[in-house]
C-alpha cells in the first residue's frame, strides 16, 4: 500500500508535519516493499490559500492509497474522500514512528478506504 505521509524533512527520522496542507514534504512509503519517494510540496505549503486541497491532488498523483498526517481540513479531507483515499489523523513523533504507529492500529480513521489494511483503527 502506498502511504502517503506529511512531514518536515525527506527521511523516515523526519518530524511529522502536523498540518496536511503546510507540509513541506509529502513522503510516500510502500507498506509493503520499504520505497521511500519525497515529494517537494512547497508550492502548495507556501501558498495563500487552497493549500490543502492542492496538497490532497497532489497525494492522489502521487497515487496513494492513505494519508497519515496529524489533522486535515474539510475541504482537504472531501478531496481525499473523492479519490479514494483513506485518512488517518493524529501521526506525531517520526516519520518511522508514525508508520508504526498506522500498522498498529494506534491513528484515529476519519475516511476508510476499500483499499486499506485497517478497516478501522482508534487510539
Amino acid at each position: 500500500m502506498k502511504l502517503a505521509i506529511t512531514a518536515q524533512d525527506t527521511d523516515l527520522n523526519a518530524p511529522i508535519e502536523t498540518r496536511f496542507g503546510r507540509a513541506r514534504y509529502l513522503l510516500i512509503v510502500d507498506s509493503e516493499s520499504g520505497s521511500l519517494r519525497v515529494h517537494d510540496n512547497a508550492e502548495n505549503a507556501d501558498g495563500l490559500q487552497g493549500a490543502g486541497i492542492q496538497s490532497a491532488q497532489a497525494a492522489v498523483k502521487l497515487g496513494a492509497q492513505a494519508l497519515l498526517t496529524g489533522h486535515v481540513g474539510p475541504k482537504a479531507l472531501e478531496t481525499l474522500q473523492a479519490a479514494g483515499i483513506a485518512v488517518y489523523v493524529g501521526a506525531t513523533g517520526t516519520v518511522a514512528e508514525t508508520i508504526e504507529s498506522f500498522h498498529a492500529g494506534k491513528l484515529d480513521v476519519v475516511a476508510e478506504s476499500p483499499t486499506t489494511e485497517h478497516a478501522s483503527s482508534s487510539k
